[in-house]
Order: C-alpha cells, then structure tokens, then sequence
C-alpha cells in the first residue's frame, strides 16, 4: 500500500495539501472530483442541478471505487465518505489521512458553497453536513491531522510527521 488518501470538509485543503504532499514524496497526485468531471463532461454543481444528488452520489462511489493508482496521492470530494464500496476500496489502496478542521475554521474558510459543488440535502445547513460527515471521516481514517490555525507548510509537515 504505497498511496495516501486525504479526507475531509470541503475547504480542509485536501487538494491543495495534497500536491504539495506528492512533491514531498515524489508521487502524482490525483483529484477524483476532476475524474468525475471529466468522466461525465460537466461540472459537479451542474451534475447535481441537472441528475440530483442520489445520481451524483452513485457517480462519485462508482468513481472512486475504480481508481486504480500507484504511489499517489489521492484527494476525493468531501462527500466520498457516503460510499462504502468507494471508502472500502480507497481503505484497501491507501493509507487515508483526515484533515480535521474544526466547524468555526470551516465557516471562516468556504465561500459559496454552491459553486463549490458541496453536496447538500434540501434544508440541510452546513452545520448538519458538519455533523453527519465529521463521524464518517473518523471512522474510516486511519489517522487525523488537525489543521486549525495552521498555514499549509505547517499541515504538510504535520502529515509528514505522521507517515
């Protein structure tokens, strides 16, 4: 198992943690919310404004339980934690890191969510997708790094420091 996972929130840095991260170890770093866009030609708001949310859910799952890499650093959507086939595959593959950030930090970091392709249920507020995913994250980690008040280089060397 030569590949590293990083989850959490959206806004948590996994992307941006996670091409730093491949440079430090000399490995490639994939996004998945790239692959399903690719994959299916649109945006992830706009697959979630025309298909739903379940048909998102289930293209997400699909994806993520395919991916097929080595010596990579994969960073998933926020919500690949709903997937038990794509966390148990990703589980399987990867050492998988959650990048923990706490609620206050979150609200100070995201923007506009919608443009972000965050998946929400009607009348969900972020706080509820706070507290239904932070459970999930910590379930199928295999370690947490907390990120709050850290700049960048600080949440890299600390992932360092734990691999």
């Amino acid at each position: 198992m030569n590949n590293i996972t990083l989850l959490g929130m959206p806004g948590a840095g996994k992307s941006t943690i996670g091409v730093l991260l491949a440079k430090a170890l000399g490995y490639d770093f994939l996004d998945t919310d790239l692959l399903i866009q690719n994959q299916e030609n649109m945006l992830l708001r706009d697959i979630i404004a025309q298909r739903g949310l379940k048909e998102f859910k289930k293209i997400e799952e699909e994806v993520n339980a395919s991916v097929k890499v080595d010596r990579t650093v994969i960073a998933p959507g926020g919500s690949v934690i709903y997937g038990e086939k794509a966390m148990e595959h990703l589980s399987d593959i990867s050492k998988v890191i959650y990048l923990e950030l706490s609620y206050e930090e979150l609200t100070k970091r995201l923007g506009d969510l919608t443009q972000r392709g965050v998946v929400f249920e009607n009348g969900q507020t972020l706080e509820d997708l706070y507290a239904e995913r932070v459970p999930l994250y910590e379930k199928y980690a295999d370690l947490s790094v907390k990120t709050d008040g850290l700049d960048i280089g600080e949440v890299l060397g600390k992932v360092l420091q734990n691999l």
